[in-house]
């Protein structure tokens, strides 16, 4: 599934949320081996929170403020 089609399903961004569970679970919740579902889901997010505004609410995704700095920490890591 793409971007527009994790933005519809509900809650939104929940395949990429359940993607990365599945990948910490089968890696020993080493973290590092989920770095690209991380990102896909903090793409995801930043998405749904510029298609429906800041206030919208998802269960999969970070508040706007915490999402930000989540993404600026993980840009800065790299």
């Amino acid at each position: 599934m793409g971007l527009q089609d994790d933005l519809r399903t509900n809650p939104p961004c929940h395949p990429r949320a359940c993607a990365i569970q599945d990948c910490l679970t089968k890696n020993n919740y080493n973290e590092a081996k989920c770095d690209k579902l991380i990102d896909a889901l903090y793409e995801c997010c930043q998405a749904f929170y510029e298609k429906n505004g800041e206030q919208a609410k998802t269960v999969s995704c970070p508040k706007p403020d915490l999402l930000r700095l989540k993404i600026k920490q993980r840009k800065e890591g790299q």
